[in-house]
């Protein structure tokens, strides 16, 4: 009797520490946990001058034809009209599968070519396989980060910070897991990020889902404690590049920083163990305690007849109130969409500009090759900065201010004008301040962008609209990256070989040296991003009355509602009312 005792208790925890582990592993904060993994091994189109000198060297480009490749980069990363719209109609693992695959495919296409395991492939080729690759990150951005924010909708300034954040952080992680690996084979690195963000989608697929919308009062303290691990994570990172700018590092040591890297990534299961262990105990005491049944007698609602839907077509120039959920056309057609259009088109496109040609700046300004890998890793650690800073910094001003967003994203659009004259000047190491300033504006835009978008047009349709919105990004870095950097490069290269009497050969790359090779592209990058804060200015006046109301107001009521105590409500079964008894008599 003892030993069979003994059986059931032990049978009993075995079973208790099964049923937590499956509510921790089914669980809101896990699935946030699993969202910040995917998005911090995200951001492989941010450390595109880590390995674009490969591709340049390797197939014989010159610079306008990289840029090329860039801008198709970018086209990839940031149109993910069609990851919004296959996310309206299927849950988010089907995304997320479909971007693991177009990501090992894109990535691995381009590795073998650089590598010349296949025969030099057409430009149009190359375009296509990083166009493929790099689009896998709206995928990814769609499945978690669109999932997240609709779990989450009253911290959705917090949420879209934290995870974009990691989206930054990305670039920096994703290099020292390199070195750990690969060593400083930068060739490989094109093959590392083919496979590992596509393994960690595929290990998260059925995590990441919608839920239902539950307010928690220490959800906003829970989302903070990620953000103090992920500064722990950025700062240690910071060292690290520092250090290794400034020692030699052995293979074991770089393998040593990585091992650090993984547990600093992971330190946040300990914050989810302990969120969901509090959710669990809770959960159990509700259903110990025997709910109180409240028997009414009142009558049940009357369901309104559902009102007969009219065509998205004949609504198009007829949208709601902002705030309420917009149809995707009313959002299109919007003159607050095509103004924050114009906005991340002239100020996003400037600042990734200078990210894309960071590499060629500093080549032609006579930076050493060690620095030049300081400025990417600078540009992904100040990306995450920007990033969690608007994102918190803009929620707590917007909740006790009422400090519109759109005045923060022209504060922080005229910021980067400093970063972008830095360059066009040439001044002495302003490079490694220019690399600061412009990767934390370029982070802190994106979270404020999405926001705005979400806050105006609603999350009814949020998936197609938020890459809507980044849509914008690739065509500024198609006009200043190719029509204007890359073709005022290649001419003042053409300009220097003709100085020194030489002629390009067949197959060269072209290259230039000097303050010349970028100072008219940033001046005339710097006139375009002034336009866009004046833009961003006339959306700030725009919506200055909306910004003034309590825009959370419906979701918070709903999630009182569903916080509401257990009661069981019976439906009346008392003789039917008088008014349609005296109906019946009188059919009678």
């Amino acid at each position: 009797m003892v030993a069979s005792a003994a059986g059931g208790s032990c049978g009993g925890r075995m079973k208790e520490t099964v049923s937590f582990s499956l509510h921790v592993i089914t669980g809101r904060w896990f699935m946030v946990f699993a969202c910040l993994l995917i998005m911090s091994v995200a951001g492989a189109t941010y450390i595109f001058a880590l390995y674009s000198g490969d591709i340049k060297s390797s197939l014989g480009y010159d610079q306008s034809t990289l840029n090329l490749l860039s801008t198709f980069k970018d086209l990839g990363g940031n149109v993910g009209i069609i990851s919004g719209l296959i996310n309206e109609i299927s849950p988010p693992w089907v995304v997320l599968l479909l971007g693991a695959v177009m990501n090992f495919s894109g990535y691995f296409m381009i590795w073998m070519a650089v590598t010349g395991k296949i025969a030099k492939p057409p430009v149009w080729q190359m375009c296509l396989f990083i166009c493929i690759g790099a689009n896998s990150q709206t995928f990814a951005n769609t499945g978690a980060l669109v999932t997240c924010v609709k779990n989450f909708p009253e911290s959705r300034g917090v949420v879209l910070g934290i995870l974009k954040g990691f989206v930054g952080l990305s670039g920096a992680i994703i290099t020292q897991l390199s070195h750990g690996i690969y060593g400083h084979d930068s060739k490989s690195l094109i093959l590392f990020i083919g496979w590992l963000p596509a393994a960690v989608s595929i290990v998260f697929l059925r995590t990441v889902r919608v839920l239902k919308v539950v307010r928690q009062a220490n959800e906003l303290n829970t989302f903070y404690n990620f953000l103090y691990i992920s500064l722990g994570l950025a700062g240690f990172l910071m060292v690290m590049i520092i250090a290794q700018n400034k020692f030699p590092f052995s293979p074991s040591e770089f393998a040593g920083t990585s091992t650090v890297v993984v547990i600093l990534l992971f330190v946040p299961v300990a914050i989810v163990f302990k969120e969901e262990m509090k959710l669990w105990k809770r959960k159990r005491e509700t259903v110990n305690d025997i709910p109180a049944v409240n028997i009414t007698t009142e009558n049940p609602a009357i369901v309104p007849s559902p009102e007969k839907e009219v065509s998205c077509w004949k609504t198009v120039f007829a949208p709601p109130e902002r705030g309420e959920d917009f149809t995707i056309l009313q959002a299109i057609f919007s003159i607050d969409m095509l103004i924050l259009f114009t906005t991340t088109t002239f100020g996003v496109g400037g600042t990734l500009t200078a990210i894309d040609n960071l590499g060629q700046i500093g080549r032609s300004l006579g930076y050493p090759v060690k620095s030049i890998t300081t400025f990417v890793s600078l540009v992904s650690i100040w990306n995450y900065m920007g990033r969690v800073a608007s994102g918190f910094v803009s929620e707590h001003l917007l909740a006790k201010y009422k400090f519109p967003r759109p005045l923060m994203l022209t504060i922080v659009l005229s910021i980067s004008c400093v970063g972008h004259l830095f360059i066009a000047f040439g001044v002495p190491n302003g490079l490694y301040v220019s690399s600061v300033i412009i990767g934390f504006c370029f982070g802190a835009q994106w979270p404020l962008i999405f926001a705005i978008i979400s806050e105006i047009f609603g999350l009814k349709y949020y998936s197609t609209l938020y890459n809507l919105g980044g849509g914008a990004s690739p065509v500024g870095a198609y006009i200043l990256n190719v029509l204007v950097a890359g073709r005022l490069y290649d001419k003042e290269a053409e300009k220097q070989l003709r100085l020194a009497g030489k002629t390009r050969q067949k197959g060269d790359d072209l290259t230039c040296t000097g303050v010349d090779c970028y100072k008219m592209s940033f001046l005339i990058i710097t006139g375009a991003t002034v336009f866009a804060c004046f833009i961003s200015f006339i959306l700030v006046l725009r919506t200055r009355k909306f910004y003034r109301t309590d825009i959370y107001k419906k979701f918070r009521e709903a999630g009182d509602v569903t916080n509401t105590s257990t009661e069981m409500v019976v439906p009346p079964v008392t003789s039917i009312e008088p008014p349609l008894q005296r109906k019946i008599v009188e059919e009678e």
